[in-house]
């Protein structure tokens, strides 16, 4: 089965949403001058704004479970030893040549709460990064040097 990850609203995006707003609203409603009351419209505004766009966490399909995504760039020249290792053992990743190069990305994909993570390869083709290997799903403990 494909595994598929979509954009959600996080808590966090949703509480930074609101504090622009209610700080906004305070600060149109308190007896001030002019320019206090426009810089409220300008956070109700920005809060609007980032509730309507700001997603920073992903929802597995099928499962209602958020996760935390990571990405790490590499050289082409590690492209069959990462698919090899991101398979068998992701703990003895050598992470020396990360930012290298921009030939291949790492995606992972982790939670805290269920333990679990998921780790892609990406391929650089111009213009766009294509998979170039399944999810490999680990425990969370085993690509710890990939989400620090």
């Amino acid at each position: 089965m494909e595994k598929e990850f979509n954009r959600a609203r996080s808590a966090q995006d949703i509480i930074v949403s609101l504090i622009l707003i209610v700080a906004g609203a305070v600060l149109i409603a308190m007896p001030t001058s002019t320019s206090v009351n426009i810089v409220g419209f300008f956070m109700i505004f920005a809060g609007l704004i980032l509730l309507l766009v700001l997603k920073t966490s992903y929802k597995l399909a099928g499962t209602n479970e958020t996760y935390r995504k990571k990405e790490k760039f590499f050289p082409q020249s590690k492209r069959d030893s990462f698919i090899n290792m991101l398979s068998k053992s992701p703990e003895a990743a050598d992470l020396s040549d990360e930012n290298k190069g921009n030939g291949l990305r790492v995606d992972v994909f982790y939670s805290h709460k269920s333990g679990k993570a998921y780790c892609r390869l990406y391929e650089y083709i111009p213009y766009r990064y294509e998979p170039c290997s399944p999810y490999f799903e680990h425990s969370i403990d085993k690509v710890a040097n990939f989400i620090k």
